[in-house]
């Protein structure tokens, strides 16, 4: 029932409040506007100092179906996507059943009294409130109204749970830049139904906020963001793109941010060119072009792009053009779940092409390193003369997370190895674009605009020799694709290592810990509900490795790590255990340490599911 009382002060905080740590869900329709009182709420709670995090699950169509936004706070600091929603409010009729029984026992219901449904639990708090009557005498004007109507639901909840007022406003104020026309009608919405609450609803203990400080030294950010910006403090010189969820803001992060950070100081003229190609596969093509001419060149896509792409693909690997892609993956098969995360992409990315064709992949686990792989793939491209494929996905790419701010790249550009005019006068030797003189596989390159008579080359996708000559003599054949494969021996040790934490610290005597019995190996975005996993798993007794890893080909501390742990559990979003079938297939003799712990159903994994399915494992 429906609880209504007179102004009363907030309740005292008790032994049985839920402090800072529950998960808050927002059940309203897709275009209307939510997304803005959303990041209100979210703001304000991180700028209270409680760690935060936001999940938006929404439609794939354009408008009017049910969509939903999670925002978890975890006094720990824990990420992950709760599985347990104990504060829900509902603004849309089509879902509100669903919303209702999605409350857990013991939890807060909220909901716009424009909607005429029964309540029928009794083991919940429920809170109705005059969401129109407060959008009406904001004196919005109509066309805005369905818009700042949702500002009801951002004031009854700060009374609620006492989320405090001006962190709120200062979430407007972020939000708006700084706009005092929408600020003040937001503001207006939600301080009047805050008033309201105050007046009319029931004060209640069960879930509070109270400030604290951990936050500090944290900013909030996308992934698609931050890999915009570490491309283009990365040199990025060339993008083409076209639009696709979950990618398509990467792009425009790009279009929007290089023309306020790559001007030429002097001429005030552009040092960069973004291009909306017709389709994924002239945005490859372009890239390829534009990889080979000698800039640093990206595109961005998701999993039907990528099987667009697969053609300039294969040509840039032969060809040895170094180009960047980045992949943030959605739900497939085919159109599949186009608004839902997956790692569904990992093995067909890292073979697209036909033949003997293999990429390096980058695996970025949070949004500080999307920005720090953003600069270090197109280093990578460049150093290996090859295309670099960075795999993020919707949920890393597009939901905001908390992060440390990002590090500016210490390193000068690693352009890779280019031949000019004076080091080709000085060779003693005759140059050959694709010829192997240092032993480890990639070769010396020019670019056009080296005026040296020897220094043009003729790309080819065809059979080629030391010189670029067309050639179908097996030798050859055999010779350049031995010398393609010993870059990828090369770049084990190159590329990002993986990430080790282990569940035993260094002993008083300085020796190694000792290795847990089980361990944890994982890649991407399901990093957070893996620690939270690992955390619930030890106050169980039962201590944990854990390794993430960060890029394909493997790093030589992969074998060692799967080796030294009696049981392996390979942890990933996709239907086949995708990272688990290349594991067993690089280290063939280690299969029997490995186990697949798959699950694709489109949402981020949870650690109550990595750790109620790791527990089923280990009593079997």
């Amino acid at each position: 029932m429906t609880l209504t009382t007179q102004e009363k002060p907030a309740p005292d905080v008790d032994q049985q409040t839920n402090l800072n740590d529950f998960a808050i869900t927002v059940g309203t329709k897709n275009g209307s506007g939510s997304q803005t009182s959303n990041l209100t709420i979210m703001r304000a709670l991180f700028k209270m100092g409680i760690p935060v995090a936001g999940k938006n699950v929404f439609p794939s169509n354009i408008q009017g179906l049910p969509t939903w936004y999670t925002i978890r706070l975890s006094r720990e600091g824990f990420l992950a996507r709760r599985a347990t929603q104990e504060i829900v409010i509902a603004m849309n009729p089509d879902s509100f059943a669903k919303d209702l029984a999605s409350v857990e026992p013991g939890g807060i219901f909220m909901y716009g009294d424009h909607i005429k449904l029964a309540v029928d639990r009794e083991d919940i708090l429920v809170y109705e409130f005059p969401a129109n009557k407060f959008a009406r005498e904001s004196g919005a004007s109509t066309e805005l109204r369905d818009y700042v109507v949702n500002m009801a639901y951002v004031g009854v909840l700060a009374y609620v749970i006492g989320i405090d007022m001006d962190a709120i406003y200062a979430a407007l104020d972020f939000h708006f830049k700084g706009k005092q026309k929408p600020i003040d009608l937001n503001y207006g919405v939600i301080k009047a139904a805050f008033t309201w609450a105050s007046e009319n609803l029931e004060p209640q203990n069960r879930f509070r906020v109270e400030p604290m400080d951990g936050t500090k030294d944290y900013i909030m950010a996308d992934g698609n963001t931050a890999a915009a910006l570490g491309s283009i403090f990365g040199g990025v010189h060339f993008v083409a793109w076209y639009p696709i969820t979950p990618a398509s803001s990467l792009g425009e992060k790009l279009g929007e941010h290089l023309p306020q950070l790559r001007k030429d100081p002097e001429t005030g003229k552009n040092t960069f060119a973004v291009v909306q190609a017709e389709d994924e596969l002239a945005a490859i093509g372009m890239c390829v072009g534009a990889g080979w001419s000698g800039l640093r060149a990206m595109t961005s896509t998701s999993g039907p792009g990528i099987s667009l792409m697969t053609e300039f693909a294969g040509l840039a690997y032969y060809s040895e053009t170094p180009i960047v892609v980045w992949d943030v993956q959605r739900m497939g098969p085919s159109t599949g779940l186009p608004t839902r995360t997956s790692q569904g992409d990992l093995l067909s990315v890292y073979v697209l092409g036909h033949g003997d064709t293999k990429h390096i992949l980058l695996l970025p686990g949070s949004v500080n390193e999307c920005f720090e792989f953003g600069w270090r793939a197109l280093d990578i491209a460049e150093q290996f003369q090859t295309p670099v494929f960075v795999l993020s996905d919707l949920d890393l790419g597009m939901n905001t997370w908390m992060t440390k701010p990002f590090d500016y790249p210490e390193t000068p550009l690693n352009r890779g190895k280019i031949y000019w005019e004076e080091d080709i006068q000085n060779l003693t030797h005759k140059w050959g674009r694709y010829l192997d003189v240092d032993g480890d596989g990639i070769p010396y390159r020019t670019v056009p605009g080296n005026t040296h008579p020897t220094a043009a080359w003729f790309a080819r996708g065809t059979g080629h020799d030391e010189y670029t000559r067309y050639t179908e003599t097996p030798e050859d054949w055999i010779k350049n694709m031995d010398r393609v494969a010993k870059k990828f021996v090369t770049a084990r040790t190159q590329l990002p290592a993986p990430v080790i934490e282990q569940a035993h610290h260094m002993s008083t005597n300085g020796s190694s810990p000792k290795p847990a019995r089980i361990g944890l190996i994982s890649y991407g975005s399901t990093d957070p509900a893996i620690e939270e996993a690992r955390d619930r798993l030890a106050k169980q007794g039962i201590e944990t490795d854990y390794m993430r890893i960060r890029a394909l080909p493997f790093h030589p501390d992969i074998r060692e790590f799967i080796a030294n742990h009696e049981m392996n559990y390979v942890i990933e979003m996709n239907h086949d255990g995708q990272m688990h079938q290349i594991l067993r297939m690089e280290y063939a003799d280690l299969g029997g340490q490995m186990r697949s712990l798959a699950w694709n159903d489109g949402l981020p994994l949870t650690a109550r599911w990595i750790t109620q399915n790791l527990l089923a494992h280990e009593e079997n």
